[in-house]
């Protein structure tokens, strides 16, 4: 499995508040195709990264924690165009997570990245939404499932919309719509659903999906339950 996208770092404040109430934050390895590959390689499935990260202590921190892990970094590019992206990351009052983005070297991800990533070899490709928000990363993206429609490998797509990345979430479902037509199986959260496909409930979202042709679809909403279809 080849998990393309954001390998980030969190920066997560303090359990039950906010940023403007936080006085300090934990640093954890993220960004969500990343924790897919290191999840997998945990589980025994051999699973590889394609990504970038800055010429930095936090890439090489997370170079070396993907590693640790297990996870094949061949086609984990360092950059010192740009520094290792973040994320600042908070809980609300219902424990709901909230992040906010500081996109850097993993919007440089490129075509020729995943060209030569070796996607007609893998089992399957897990990408995510956050790297469709700019170029040439999204270009990179659509690029990845191009290649798996053409050697028949599986596409999970985790719609992980974050809309402080979007000039409107009518962009970002536009950019979204192709790769979820493309998909062997969808993940997404109600609040990505209601952002995307204007759905609030699980069963509006079966139904905004009707007209795609995923094997899977899976529906979350944090601690409230997880649909499945």
């Amino acid at each position: 499995m080849l998990a393309i996208g954001e390998c980030l770092i969190d920066l997560i404040a303090t359990e039950g508040r906010d940023l403007l109430a936080a006085e300090t934050c934990a640093i954890r390895e993220g960004g969500a195709p990343a924790n897919v590959a290191v999840a997998l390689a945990r589980l025994g499935v051999p699973s590889a990264f394609c990504g970038v990260v800055g010429d930095d202590p936090f890439g090489v921190r997370l170079r070396a924690s993907l590693v640790r892990e297990g996870v094949d970094v061949s086609s984990l590019r360092v950059t010192r165009e740009a520094e290792t992206t973040l994320a600042l990351a908070w809980t609300d009052a219902k424990g709901d997570g909230h992040f906010r983005l500081l996109r850097h070297a993993d919007r440089l991800l490129s075509p020729v990245d995943v060209e030569g990533a070796g996607i007609a070899g893998v089992g399957a490709i897990v990408v995510g939404s956050v790297a469709l928000s700019a170029s040439p990363s999204r270009e990179a993206i659509e690029r990845a499932v191009a290649l798996a429609a053409e050697s028949n490998v599986p596409v999970v797509f985790d719609l992980n919309l974050r809309p402080s990345l979007w000039p409107d979430l009518a962009t970002s479902a536009a950019a979204c719509d192709p790769v979820l037509r493309a998909a062997t199986v969808v993940k997404l959260s109600l609040d990505d659903a209601r952002g995307v496909l204007g759905a609030t409930r699980p069963e509006d979202v079966f139904a905004a999906l009707s007209d795609t042709d995923p094997l899977a679809i899976v529906v979350t909403d944090g601690p409230r339950g997880v649909w499945f279809k």
